[in-house]
C-alpha cells in the first residue's frame, strides 16, 4: 500500500477469506487506520471454492506433495509452477444453480422438522 498505484489510488479492494488474521470488525478497523483507502472485501464463510490460492494449493497438495518428504521440496514445487502456468485451464464448475436450489430445499426440508422438534 506504501507504493504506486495503491498509494495514491482513492480505494483499493482486497478480497480476503475468512482466516482469523483478517476475520471480523477489529481486522477491518485495525487494516483501515494503517491504510484509509483500503477497502476489504470477505468471501462468504465456507467458499474455499471462491478462494484461487486455495484451488491451486489443493492442486499442489495433489500433484506434488508427499507427506514428510522433504527432500528437494524447493525444486519440486518450483518446476510444478512453470509447468502449471504451461497447461492450467480454468476450472470447468459442474454444480449448477438448479443444483444449488435442489440442495437448499432438500437441505430446509431436513432441517424443518428438527427446528420444530426442539
Amino acid at each position: 500500500m506504501a507504493v504506486e498505484p495503491y498509494r495514491n489510488a482513492r480505494r483499493v479492494f482486497v478480497i480476503v477469506d475468512n482466516g482469523s488474521a483478517h476475520r471480523g470488525k477489529r481486522s477491518i478497523d485495525r487494516l483501515q487506520d494503517t491504510c484509509p483507502n483500503l477497502v476489504l472485501v470477505h468471501t462468504p464463510i465456507h467458499a474455499s471454492w471462491l478462494n484461487q490460492a486455495e484451488i491451486y494449493f489443493s492442486v499442489v497438495q495433489r500433484k506434488v506433495l508427499t507427506p514428510n518428504d522433504f527432500a528437494d521440496l524447493e525444486q519440486q514445487l518450483l518446476a510444478f509452477g512453470r509447468r502449471y502456468e504451461q497447461i492450467a485451464s480454468p476450472f470447468q464448475w459442474k454444480f449448477t444453480r438448479q443444483d444449488l436450489h435442489e440442495l437448499l430445499a432438500k437441505t430446509a426440508s431436513v432441517a424443518q422438522p428438527a427446528a420444530l422438534a426442539a
